[in-house]
C-alpha cells in the first residue's frame, strides 16, 4: 500500500468578527441597554433586540423593570467607544445616527412563567435547548480554530485603539478573521490558510495592510504553526473601506457560532446577547460551559459536550447529556449524574451559582462569550469561565 503522509490529517475552520462588525455592533448595543438596567435593578427582565443600518439604529424588544434609564445617550456612547465616531466612517456615526426606540413592556404570559419570587422553583423563561463544550486543544480549553480567530482580532484592535499615526492608524472598526487548522491524529498542528477582513482607510496600501497583519497572525498563533505553505489571504476582493453598518445592515444575534465554539460544537440556536439571565438561551449556555469546562479541567475527559432541555415554566432541566467522544473513562450516564450532584441547573440555581443578576454582560457580545479569562482587564467578570467546580465534580463521581 502506497504510504500517505497525510493519514489521520484534517482540515477545521472557524471564522470570528471585530467589534465593529454590524451584528456585533447590535450586540453590544443590545448589552449596553441590559447592563444598565441591571445595574439599577438586579431582578430587571430585558430583552433587547437591535438593527442598524446606514446612519439609523432601532431599538426593539422588551423589559419590566422599575430602573429608569436614559437609552439614547447610552446608545450614541457605545457606538463612540467601538470606533464609529469623529466622522471616521461613512455613513454612520455617533453624534448623527438616527435613533427609533420602540421596547415596550414585557408580556405578562411570558413573566408568569418566570415569577416565583426567591422561591428555587422559579421557572425557566423559555423552551429550548443549550449546548455547552470544553476541549483541551488550548490552555482556555477551548477549540483552536475559534480561539485564534478571536485572538488575532483582539490583537488587531489593541493596534487600532493604540494608533495615533503610522502603520496603526491604517484600520477601521469593522474586521472577520477566519482560520483553517490542519489537525493530525485529532491534534491541531498548523495554520493551513489564514483569512483576514480588515476595514481601511482610504489611502491604505495592501502591502502596508498585509504586513500589518502576517504581524498579529504571528504574535497570537502558537510557535511553528505558520510555515511556508500557509496560504494567508487579506482583504481577497482588493479592498474595504466602506464598513459598519453603512455597509451592511447589524442585527442583535446573528453571530451566534462565532459567540460559541466557531462551529466545533453544537448549538441550541438561541442568540445570548440583550437577554436577561431568566432566560436559559443565555443562562443555561453558560453554564452548560461551565460544567463541561470543569468536567476537562477536573481530568474526567479530554473533550465535553453538555445539552440541558428546558420547557417554559418549569425549573429543573427537562434533561441532561454528556458526551465526551471517547476521551472519559467514566460513562455518559456517571458524569451525569456527577453534574446532578455538583450544581443545581434550574434557572435560579444557575444565576445564584455563577452571580448572572449583574451589569457583566456588554464585554461578552464582542471577541466571544467563551474561552477568556475571568476578571480579565477590560473584559468584566466571566464566573463561567471559572474552574471552581472541577473538585466537587471529581468528589461526586462514582
Amino acid at each position: 500500500m502506497k504510504n500517505n503522509k497525510n493519514a489521520g490529517s484534517h482540515l477545521f475552520t472557524s471564522e470570528a468578527v471585530s467589534c465593529g462588525h454590524p451584528d456585533k455592533l447590535a450586540d453590544q448595543l443590545s448589552d449596553a441597554i441590559l447592563d444598565a438596567y441591571l445595574a439599577q435593578d438586579p431582578q430587571a427582565r430585558v430583552a433587547s433586540e437591535i438593527l442598524v443600518t446606514t446612519d439609523f439604529a432601532c431599538l426593539g424588544g422588551e423589559f419590566r423593570t422599575h430602573a429608569k434609564v436614559d437609552i439614547e445617550p447610552l446608545v450614541r456612547k457605545t457606538i463612540e467607544n467601538i470606533g464609529y465616531a469623529h466622522g471616521v466612517n461613512e455613513g454612520f456615526d455617533a453624534a448623527t445616527v438616527k435613533i427609533l426606540n420602540k421596547m415596550h413592556e414585557q408580556s405578562p404570559e411570558i413573566a408568569q412563567g418566570v415569577d416565583a419570587g426567591d422561591r428555587a422553583s422559579e421557572g425557566a423563561g423559555d423552551q429550548g435547548l443549550m449546548f455547552g463544550f470544553a476541549c483541551d486543544e488550548t490552555p482556555e480549553l477551548m477549540p483552536a480554530p475559534i480561539h485564534y480567530a478571536h485572538a488575532v482580532l483582539r490583537e488587531l484592535e489593541a493596534v487600532r485603539r493604540a494608533a495615533k499615526k503610522g502603520e496603526g492608524a491604517l484600520l477601521l472598526p469593522d474586521a472577520k478573521s477566519q482560520i483553517t487548522v490542519e489537525y493530525f491524529d485529532g491534534r491541531p498542528t498548523r495554520a493551513h490558510t489564514l483569512l483576514i477582513s480588515h476595514q481601511h482607510t482610504a489611502d491604505a496600501k495592501q502591502d502596508d495592510l498585509k504586513a500589518l497583519i502576517i504581524k498579529a497572525w504571528q504574535k497570537v498563533l502558537p510557535e511553528g504553526w505558520m510555515d511556508k505553505d500557509t496560504r494567508i489571504l487579506v482583504n481577497p476582493t482588493g479592498s474595504f473601506n466602506l464598513g459598519g453598518p453603512a455597509g451592511d445592515t447589524g442585527l442583535t444575534g446573528r453571530k451566534i457560532i462565532v459567540d460559541s465554539y466557531g462551529g466545533y460544537a453544537r448549538h441550541g440556536g438561541g442568540a445570548f446577547s440583550g437577554k436577561d439571565p431568566t432566560k436559559v438561551d443565555r443562562s443555561a449556555a453558560y453554564a452548560a460551559r461551565y460544567v463541561a469546562k470543569n468536567i476537562v479541567a477536573a481530568g474526567l475527559a479530554r473533550k465535553c459536550e453538555i445539552q440541558l432541555g428546558y420547557a417554559i415554566g418549569i425549573a429543573e432541566p427537562l434533561s441532561i447529556f454528556v458526551e465526551t467522544f471517547g476521551t472519559s473513562e467514566y460513562s455518559s450516564q456517571q458524569l451525569e449524574h456527577a453534574v446532578r450532584r455538583s450544581m443545581s441547573l434550574t434557572p435560579r440555581g444557575i444565576r445564584m451559582h455563577l452571580g448572572l443578576n449583574a451589569p457583566i454582560y456588554l464585554p461578552t457580545a464582542s471577541g466571544g462569550h467563551f474561552g477568556r479569562a475571568a476578571g480579565s482587564a477590560g473584559e468584566g467578570t466571566f464566573p463561567w469561565e471559572a474552574t471552581t467546580l472541577a473538585d466537587t465534580l471529581k468528589a461526586n463521581i462514582r
